[in-house]
This record gives C-alpha cells, structure tokens and sequence, in this order.
C-alpha cells in the first residue's frame, strides 16, 4: 500500500505513521451511529481516517481528533487541512488524559490500543499505537465520561478479551453497552473484534453479527454497502 490512500471524498497520507488505515478503523467509523451530534471526539486518530470519514457522514458535526504519536497527530493535520472538511476538523497532539476542553461530545470513537498484559511490540512507536497497560482502559473510561454530554454515547471496537475488559471497567463510570457488533471474518470463523457502544441512556442491549468476507477474498454484500460511500473499489 502507497502512503497514499484515496477515498471517494478525501486522501489520506500514511507516510510516517507507525498504524496505517486498518479494518478496524473503517469499520467503526462506518457503523457508529448517533443522531445529529454537534461535537464529535476521535480518541487515537492516527492519521484522521475515522475523523475524516465521520466529518463527511455527519455534515452538522465539528470533529476534535486527539493522538498521542506526534507524526501521527502532524499527518492527521495535513490531511484534515486538505481535505473539504477542514473547517470542521481539528487534530491535538495529546494523550487523551492530558486533553482539556470545554466541550461536551456528543459521540466519542476510538480504535484504540489494545494489547493489554500481551506481548510487547519490539517497534516503540507501533508499540504505543497498539499497546496498552492494565490502567489504560480505566484512564481512557474516566476521561470520556467527564467530556460525554449526558445522552452522548462512547463507541469503541476492540479484541473479545479487550472488549470483555473495557465493558467490566464501564460499569463503574456509569457506562452501560448499548449496543454490540460481533465482527466475524466469515461464517466459518470465530468473533475477532466487538464493536462496542456505552452509554449513561438506559434501555435494551442491541446485539448483532457482521461478516467482512463471503468467501475468500469476496466481501459481503453488507461491508460493501457499508463502505461505499468511501471507497473507490465499491
């Protein structure tokens, strides 16, 4: 893949970034619903690919875009200011329990590090990117329900195990799952992501299955329509 990525709408520009555009990414940016929200937060943007996607799905939303790696948050500025989205896009080079702002978000996404008490990468920066210790999940919790407006909802996709953690760890902050996506390969395979929403609303769990692939190398019908407002291929 080119450092190059082009979407129907925007480019983004990989180059120098320790995460590229990944499944997980689109996915979520993808699935995550919420009606008419005003202020949108990317917690891990990386290159700005979910904040980008989420810019174009929601036309009303201003998007904050927080990251950690500075040539990350450095690549997601560029590709925000030359995208048409630029006046609704901002990206803080930050770790998120260290953001400050006023603002109470109305939705909260993250794809976010995920390897918990796993073996370290030997790749530092990718490290950051794709590791977390055993606070994370908690810090990352604390922050979010202090910036969600009261009927905001936090979005995040996650490994089962990740995913098992991060609801156990939501009770306590009053974060209640919403809704959950079992991400699945194909119908052969196991579950490998949950895409995950918490919220302080009351109600009934949603729960649902999604299959990327109808056989090998064949998307299903329901990725391909979930994806193609974005991607040229679709």
């Amino acid at each position: 893949m080119g450092s190059i990525f082009r979407f129907k709408q925007f480019e983004v520009d990989q180059s120098g970034c320790a995460m590229k555009i990944n499944t997980d990414g689109v996915l979520l940016a993808a699935v995550v619903a919420k009606s008419e929200p005003r202020y949108i937060l990317d917690i891990g943007t990386g290159t700005g690919v979910i904040a980008l996607m989420l810019a174009q799905r929601f036309s009303s939303a201003y998007i904050d875009a927080v990251e950690i790696d500075e040539s990350a948050a450095n690549a997601a500025v560029g590709n925000f200011a030359r995208s048409s989205f630029s006046s609704r896009t901002a990206a803080h080079f930050s770790a998120i329990e260290d953001y400050t702002t006023d603002r109470r978000y109305d939705l909260v996404v993250s794809n976010p590090p995920y390897f918990v008490n796993d073996l370290k990468n030997p790749e530092i920066r990718k490290g950051i990117a794709r590791h977390a210790d055993e606070r994370f999940f908690e810090a990352l919790l604390e922050k979010v329900s202090e910036i969600l407006a009261e009927e905001g909802c936090f979005w995040v996709i996650l490994p089962v195990k990740q995913a098992g953690l991060l609801v156990q760890s939501a009770a306590a902050f009053d974060l209640l799952v919403r809704k959950q996506i079992d991400v699945c390969s194909d119908q052969t395979k196991p579950v490998i992501r949950q895409i995950v929403c918490l919220s302080r609303l009351k109600g009934a769990k949603e729960q649902e299955t999604f299959y990327i692939y109808e056989s090998r190398g064949v998307y299903t019908e329901a990725y391909r329509l979930l994806l193609k407002d974005f991607f040229l291929a679709f």
